[in-house]
């Protein structure tokens, strides 16, 4: 009876354990992101106060700003139709398959990683 119980306590806590580790890796910090977007975005957009455009828009203060709506920018007729407003879930849904989003994109580059993705708009809302 007591192997039964001390089975039964140590499942318990591995579940436990698993589900604190599955919840701390789903939370994305802003300095994970910041270097995701280093890595895999920098080189088309820039994510600072006075960031320039590139091959694609200056990102910084994307939060609820409506796509496409950067001056100076040559968007696609697409995104400039699309209607949408960078928030979290959109920016989640456009970075795990832009073209199927919004066919006629010129943005090729998804990021098919849940983890990667919440980290990359953690840093992209960050900025206030």
């Amino acid at each position: 009876m007591d192997l039964v119980k001390s089975n039964a306590a140590g499942l318990a806590l591995a579940f436990a354990s698993a589900v604190a580790l599955s919840t701390a890796s789903a939370q994305a910090a802003p300095a994970d992101g910041e270097a995701l977007f280093k890595g895999r975005c920098q080189m088309c957009h820039t994510h600072k106060v006075d960031g320039k455009n590139g091959v694609g828009p200056a990102l910084y203060g994307i939060a609820k700003r409506p796509a496409a709506s950067v001056p100076a920018f040559n968007y696609s007729a697409a995104l400039k139709n699309s209607k949408l407003v960078w928030t979290e879930a959109v920016l989640d849904k456009f970075l795990l398959a832009p073209s199927k989003m919004v066919p006629g994109t010129r943005m090729v580059t998804a990021v098919p990683s849940a983890t990667e993705r919440k980290a990359v708009i953690a840093y992209l809302l960050s900025a206030k």
